[in-house]
């Protein structure tokens, strides 16, 4: 399966794509979203073990979102079951998928402590405020954190932003889906920076009435990952330049 070379425009277009299937099913959206978020809620309960089990496992819950969104493109009904559905056909190679996330980002975590100073943060934490040199120190130490941890982040995400689809819709290995998921983000990186700095600005707003809005902009984000899957790996090769 090739990929498509995309103008700028259409992240905007993959949010309002995402927006009209969410209206398809509202309420079972709302309802996925709130599981979803019960899930993670109980993973962070169980010390150490709880987070990493839901960051192995979370390709799988998204890769069933996917499976929901195609039946609802499809005419169907989305279910509760989609959630888990991933786990079906292709539990073990969304596994893996996951586990690669895992050890990513634990790797990218332990460089951003690591460029952080954790000793120093960490003094500054137990000491209080009180030198203005350590503190200046402890801020630039974790502005540098940051930039070192989205570098190496952002990679990690686009290696596995469509694995999932990829493995469940289209039936591929997870190291081929991984490959084709990094190629297509990068070949098309203009277009997920726009569809980037508008859920920014969304998920702001959204933010403001309690986290409430968060409730549709998240199915809304799901279903935009979906709309930007059909755009980028479903027009016609020859429409657009194409690589594999």
């Amino acid at each position: 399966m090739s990929a498509q070379a995309l103008d700028a425009g259409r992240g905007w277009a993959w949010i309002v794509e995402g927006f009209a299937l969410f209206q398809k099913s509202p309420f079972m959206w709302v309802v996925l979203t709130v599981v979803l978020a019960l899930l993670w809620i109980t993973s962070l309960s169980i010390p150490v073990l709880g987070p990493l089990l839901f960051n192995l496992l979370s390709p799988a819950l998204f890769a069933g979102l996917m499976l929901g969104c195609k039946a609802l493109e499809r005419g169907g009904e989305l279910e509760l079951a989609h959630l888990f559905a991933g786990f079906r056909n292709h539990g073990s190679a969304l596994v893996t998928i996951g586990g690669v996330y895992l050890i990513g980002s634990i790797v990218v975590l332990g460089a951003v402590w690591a460029t952080a100073g954790g000793a120093m943060l960490q003094t500054v934490l137990q000491k209080g405020a009180t030198d203005i040199h350590m503190i200046s120190g402890a801020v630039r130490s974790f502005a540098l954190a940051l930039l070192v941890g989205c570098v190496l982040y952002l990679p990690l995400l686009m290696l596995i932003w469509f694995a999932p689809i990829l493995v469940v819709l289209e039936n591929m290995k997870p190291l081929d889906a991984m490959k084709r998921s990094l190629a297509a983000c990068l070949y098309n990186w203009l277009a997920f920076l726009v569809y980037g700095a508008i859920l920014l600005v969304l998920w702001f707003v959204a933010s403001i009435p309690l986290l409430l809005g968060l409730l549709v902009l998240l199915p809304v984000l799901f279903c935009s990952i979906y709309a930007s899957y059909k755009d980028i790996f479903g027009a016609p090769p020859d429409e657009n330049p194409a690589f594999r």
